[in-house]
């Protein structure tokens, strides 16, 4: 393992987010926050079933309504549609069809909160009033919900010209390789787990305001994204403009978590509606809509077997994913599963791997990226399928895992769905893990928990993810006449701290402080491209293109200055805002620079990354059940990590705590609850529950870094890794509890709400 310095300034050092005063006083300017002269009030009228056909029996009748502005139908943006990006190569070499979601359903709606016309009024109580009064005749047809009862043959059809519910069906690796294993094998194990479908619900809903200049026919559009110049590229698809049409503001975001990187019908709506009525528009969701509209995260199925030899090694695995896409494939949401897949095998090492991915329709909310977007998913399906190994061998879940996990000598290690690890020491932070929560120590904690009458178990979850995905993010940063540094970039902060991470890289190579440092993000005229933040890539990806573009910059800067002081660049040094002649007293300003230029100093740098970086670490979760009651309270938690190089560990460290606070959450008691005619019942923060800050214990966080060797600067990523090493930490733990205190031999699925707890522990008595 290396080891690092910790610098007083720059990357390694543990400074406090910049950012956070004006979010915290109330200074922060969301999308919520915008309302231009004139602007008008957007409501969509939303499906009120799930599957019907419908009429609108009085637009004309609203359209004549004083103060209503326009309603748009399905008739008059007919032909205009979002589809998704994720087009993939299935198992037979084809091509799925993938019938697109149009912006407004002209004849057929497909899930309750399905979009069927969009009202622009005065205001925002007036625009309600008239959807509420518009007539809309529904013809009920038949009804779909859940991935088996989709799968079944005369299950109703979502979309019936293709015939199937069966969206798609990819896969990874070797089918006949892994059959092989198989037939060889000494022994077999099998789990079937369910991956709860989950409701977002980040703090800011979405919003968006359009805009159209009749004098320049240029839109712009303000809203909260996880990325502009995506969204802005959609947009153009969908209502055929060019990218120099449309400009997109981003100010604050008050959360992401992957849901907001997508295009949603709203935005081109009041696009369409700004430009014919030459008036800003504006449209604001409610809470209700995010839960009916805004895309749900997990949803799957998944079956998964181990072939296992003589000596308990892993000879292959097999793995049938069958994740629930909804009424409509959204924008990434086929490729979830699949990137998922590609991590089917965790850290072991595994020779034979096949996984296979349905993708199913169902009359729903369509599911796409939440945070971790697949990665979770594969870790909790394996994860618990090696504790199950692990007691069914008798090796238990340390040593089993142990003796299949990829040696550090191994690696540089490809694994059969071609995922590169390149560096780690898998078995070094299981054990660090294992000594800091007291592993043996835990059968005393459990007798003394019996003794009060409750049930107590642990659970691990080693886990590894790939992030920050191949590719580039162009930084930009200018110097100007006051000595001011900007820095410009494609990225999008959603509260993960970007400002303060990224000037720490440029302070440190100017000597100023992080306060010195200006960041523009969220605004597709000034920033010429980006990728947007998604898969923890903001920070791996982008750092090393704005450290490049910093020391291009101080480069030209010594350059000017050893002209105008004459003196060798090789002498000069920067700090607080001044060239100097090291050991004297000869300086000169950044600002007297930039005059002397003439003009603005700027360098633009691209660093591009060939490979994926693959951050890693163990979760050890320890709980307590009350039988009585089903009522589980967390008791410790611990995580050792190795994220590569640590650019701040206070920004790592809440990145880390957020996400498992997701992964509890969504373990103990989020619960997507539709009924059989397709109603979402859970549609409310009355009826869905979140995680509570008291529920939760203290996290203790540690890290055991090895630096990427595919990463310009060493950086793994960290933004996800919570949530993928959570959700099997704690259910394994709860499967420990209920099989000890109460016998239940059953697997246990989330969520392990209070009452399903209950009803396994009186099933089992």
């Amino acid at each position: 393992m290396n080891q690092m310095v910790t610098p007083k300034f720059g990357v390694g050092a543990p400074l406090r987010r910049k950012e956070d005063e004006p979010l915290i006083t109330g200074k922060g300017i969301y999308t919520g926050d915008y309302m231009p002269d004139g602007c008008l009030h957007g409501v969509v009228v939303r499906s009120a079933m799930a599957h019907a056909k419908i009429k609108i029996e009085n637009a004309d009748d609203i359209r004549e309504m004083d103060g209503v502005h326009m309603v748009l139908t399905g008739a008059d943006v007919a032909g205009k549609s979002l589809s998704t990006a994720a087009r993939i190569k299935q198992l037979d070499g084809t091509h799925y069809e993938a019938p697109p979601q149009p912006l407004l359903c002209e004849d057929t709606v497909r899930f309750v909160g399905d979009a069927i016309a969009f009202v622009v009024a005065d205001d925002l109580n007036l625009a309600k009033n008239a959807a509420e009064m518009l007539e809309i005749d529904y013809e009920p047809l038949d009804v779909v919900i859940g991935i088996e009862n989709a799968l079944k043959p005369d299950a109703a059809k979502v979309w019936p010209e293709l015939g199937t519910n069966v969206s798609f069906t990819l896969g990874h690796g070797d089918q006949a390789k892994t059959e092989e294993a198989f037939s060889k094998a000494d022994k077999t194990v099998s789990i079937e787990v369910v991956n709860n479908r989950i409701v977002v619900n980040y703090m800011e809903l979405r919003g968006c305001v359009a805009e159209f200049n009749t004098s320049d026919k240029r839109f712009k559009l303000t809203l909260g994204t996880q990325g502009g110049h995506g969204v802005r590229d959609i947009l153009c698809s969908t209502l055929e403009l060019e990218a120099s049409e449309i400009q997109v503001i981003t100010p604050e975001v008050g959360g992401g978590f992957g849901t907001k990187a997508f295009c949603y019908r709203e935005y081109p709506l009041a696009m369409i509606a700004a430009r014919s009525l030459e008036r800003p528009v504006r449209w604001a969701g409610e809470r209700m809509e995010h839960f009916v509209t805004d895309a749900h995260g997990r949803d799957n199925l998944t079956h998964a077997e181990l072939a296992l030899d003589e000596n308990n090694r892993i000879l292959g695995l097999n793995v049938h994913v069958k994740a629930a896409m909804g009424a409509y494939l959204n924008q990434f949401g086929p490729f979830i599963p699949y990137l998922g897949a590609s991590m089917a095998s965790g850290l072991y090492d595994i020779p034979a791997v096949f996984a296979k991915i349905d993708g199913v329709y169902m009359h729903t909310v369509p599911t796409d990226a939440y945070r971790g977007a697949g990665r979770p998913e594969a870790a909790y399906v394996l994860e618990r399928l090696i504790d199950k190994a692990g007691e069914e061998t008798g090796l238990g879940p340390i040593e089993f895992r142990k003796l299949n996990f990829i040696r550090s000598d191994q690696l540089p290690y490809t694994t059969q769905t071609g995922r590169l690890y390149d560096t780690g020491d898998f078995a070094g932070h299981l054990d660090k893990a294992l000594e800091v929560a007291d592993w043996a120590g835990f059968k005393a904690r459990q007798a003394e928990s019996a003794q009060s009458g409750k049930y107590r178990g642990i659970g691990i979850c080693s886990y590894v993810e790939a992030c920050a995905f191949a590719g580039s993010e162009e930084a930009t940063l200018e110097l100007d006449d006051k000595g001011s540094l900007t820095l410009l970039i494609g990225t999008q902060t959603n509260g993960q701290g970007h400002d303060t991470a990224y000037s720490q890289v440029v302070a440190e190579q100017f000597g100023v402080s992080i306060e010195d440092v200006t960041l523009v993000q969220g605004d597709t005229d000034r920033v010429r491209k980006g990728g947007g933040t998604g898969g923890s890539r903001s920070i791996p990806i982008g750092l090393p293109s704005v450290r490049d573009a910093s020391i291009s910059l101080v480069k030209k800067v010594k350059e000017l200055a050893a002209d105008k002081l004459e003196a060798g660049i090789e002498d000069l040094e920067l700090e607080s805002g001044v060239v100097r002649v090291v050991g004297t007293d000869q300086q000169v300003t950044l600002a007297e620079i930039v005059a002397s230029a003439g003009e603005t100093l700027s360098a633009r740098e691209e660093v591009a990354q060939s490979e994926n970086t693959y951050p890693n670490g163990t979760h050890i979760c320890e709980l307590e059940i009350d039988p009585e009651t089903g009522d589980i309270t967390v008791a410790n938690y611990v995580i050792v990590d190795d994220f590569g190089v640590t650019v701040n560990p206070l920004l790592l460290t809440g990145q880390v705590h957020g996400g498992v606070v997701s992964a509890i959450s969504q373990a103990l008691c989020e619960h997507t609850v539709y009924d059989e005619e397709g109603q979402l019942l859970t549609a409310s923060l009355l009826d869905y529950q979140l995680i509570r800050a008291a529920d939760l214990p203290e996290i203790h966080f540690e890290t055991r870094n090895v630096p990427s060797t595919t990463n310009a600067m060493g950086i793994k990523g960290a933004g996800e890794a919570g949530t993928i090493g959570g959700l099997a930490a704690v259910m394994n733990a709860i499967q420990v509890a209920l099989k000890d205190g109460a016998g239940v031999e059953k697997v246990f699925d989330m969520p392990a709400t209070p009452l399903r707890v209950w009803d396994a522990i009186q099933a089992a008595r």
